[in-house]
C-alpha cells in the first residue's frame, strides 16, 4: 500500500483531530483521559452519557445525554447525530461491559463518519494472541476489530498500557499482592518477574498526545510522527517496568517499614491462574481478577512488552515518573477504599 499524504487529500481535509467524543468521561480511567485532553487545549470535547448518569463531568466539556445502549431507533438516531462531525470517539467502560453496547457505539460512529475510535482497550498487548486468549480477551478484541473493518469508515487504535499502577497496587492481593490495611504481602513465586505498568495520569497524557499528532505526513519529506503510524494497531506506553519485589521495596520506602512489619506469604502464579480458570468454568466471576493478574506475571515475559518492542513514550513526549510518588497514591487509594478490593 502506498503512503498517504495530507497534500493529496480532497479540499477541506483537516490534518488534525479537533473534535473528540468520550463515553465514560466521569469514570475511573475516563476522567483522567478527559483531564489530559482538556489540559492539552486542542480539542472540543463532548461527553456522551446516559440520561440517568450521576457521574460528575468537568467544566469545559459539552454534555450529550443519550441512551447509547438502547435498541430504540430514536435513541440510535440521536447517538449518530451526537457523533456527527466528531473526529474521534473514545470508549471507556468496565472490561465486563456488554459487547453489544460497544458494537452499537462503533456502528453509530461509522454512520456518523468518525475517523478514529479508541475502543475500550486500555491494558493488555492486543498483538499478543496467547496472552489475550488466556486472559479471555480475544473475543472482545476480535469482535470490535471485525466490526470496524466491515463498516469501513473508522480506524481504531488500542492503548497498550498493561495494568494501571496505582489502581492495581491499592486493589488487593489478587492484583499486585498487597493488603495495606492488614500489612500483608502475597509474593507471586520469587517476585522477580518484570511487567510494564502505567499510571492513570500517564494514560491520559498518552491519549492526549496521540490525538494531538498530525493524522498524515504533509508530504514525502515530512518525517514527523503521525496518527497514521498507529492506525488499526497499538500504541505502547508505560510508566514503569517493575518486578513485584521492586514494588514492595517502594512500598516499604513510602511507609517507612521493613519486612518484619509485614505478613509475607508466597503463592504460585500458575496455580492461581488455574484456580481462576476453573472458577470461571462454573461462572464464578469473582475469580476473574485473580486469573487476569496471575497470567500477566508468568515468567515467559508476556507482561514485559517493553523488552520486546520499542515504547512510544518518547514519540508522545511522556515524562519519566516518580515511582515512590505513584506508590504513595496507590497506598492512599487502597486505604481509602477507592479501589474495588479483590482477594
Amino acid at each position: 500500500m502506498s503512503a498517504e499524504y495530507a497534500k493529496d487529500q480532497p479540499a477541506g481535509f483537516t490534518n488534525r483531530i479537533e473534535r473528540v467524543a468520550i463515553v465514560g468521561a466521569g469514570g475511573s480511567i475516563g476522567k483522567h483521559l478527559t483531564a489530559a485532553l482538556l489540559a492539552a487545549g486542542k480539542f472540543t470535547l463532548t461527553a456522551i452519557t446516559r440520561p440517568t448518569s450521576t457521574n460528575t463531568i468537568p467544566e469545559g466539556i459539552q454534555i450529550a445525554r443519550v441512551d447509547y445502549s438502547s435498541a430504540d431507533e430514536n435513541d440510535k438516531t440521536a447517538l449518530v447525530e451526537t457523533l456527527r462531525n466528531q473526529d474521534a470517539l473514545i470508549i471507556t467502560m468496565n472490561v465486563l461491559a456488554p459487547p453489544d453496547t460497544i458494537l452499537s457505539l462503533v456502528r453509530a460512529a461509522a454512520d456518523a463518519g468518525v475517523r478514529y475510535i479508541l475502543p475500550n482497550w486500555y491494558g493488555h498487548d492486543a498483538a499478543n494472541d496467547a496472552l489475550c486468549a488466556d486472559s479471555m480477551l480475544t473475543a472482545n478484541r476480535d469482535r470490535v476489530v471485525a466490526e470496524i473493518a466491515s463498516l469501513g469508515e473508522s480506524a481504531y487504535v488500542f492503548l497498550v498500557c498493561n495494568f494501571w499502577y496505582e489502581f492495581s497496587l491499592g486493589g488487593g492481593p489478587d492484583r499486585f499482592g498487597f493488603d495495606f490495611a492488614q500489612r500483608k504481602f502475597l509474593q507471586f513465586d520469587e517476585g522477580d518477574v518484570a511487567i510494564n505498568t502505567t499510571t492513570w495520569p500517564q494514560c491520559g497524557r498518552a491519549v492526549a498526545a496521540l490525538l494531538s499528532l498530525k493524522i498524515l505526513p504533509d508530504d514525502e519529506n515530512d518525517s514527523e510522527a503521525t496518527l497514521a503510524r498507529y492506525t488499526n494497531g497499538c500504541v505502547y506506553v508505560s510508566s514503569f517496568r517493575l518486578t513485584q519485589g521492586e514494588m514492595f521495596e517502594s512500598v516499604k520506602r513510602v511507609t517507612g517499614t521493613t519486612d518484619e512489619d509485614w505478613t509475607i506469604t508466597r503463592g504460585s502464579v500458575r496455580d492461581r491462574f488455574l484456580e481462576g480458570q476453573e472458577g470461571l468454568k462454573v461462572h464464578n466471576w469473582k475469580v476473574f481478577t485473580k486469573m487476569l493478574y496471575s497470567r500477566m506475571f508468568f515468567a515467559n515475559g508476556d507482561g514485559d512488552y517493553e523488552s520486546r518492542r520499542e515504547l512510544d513514550n518518547a514519540v508522545l513526549g511522556l515524562p519519566v515518573e516518580d515511582l515512590d510518588e505513584a506508590t504513595r497514591e496507590g497506598i492512599r487509594m487502597g486505604l481509602s477504599g477507592e479501589v474495588p478490593f479483590s482477594h
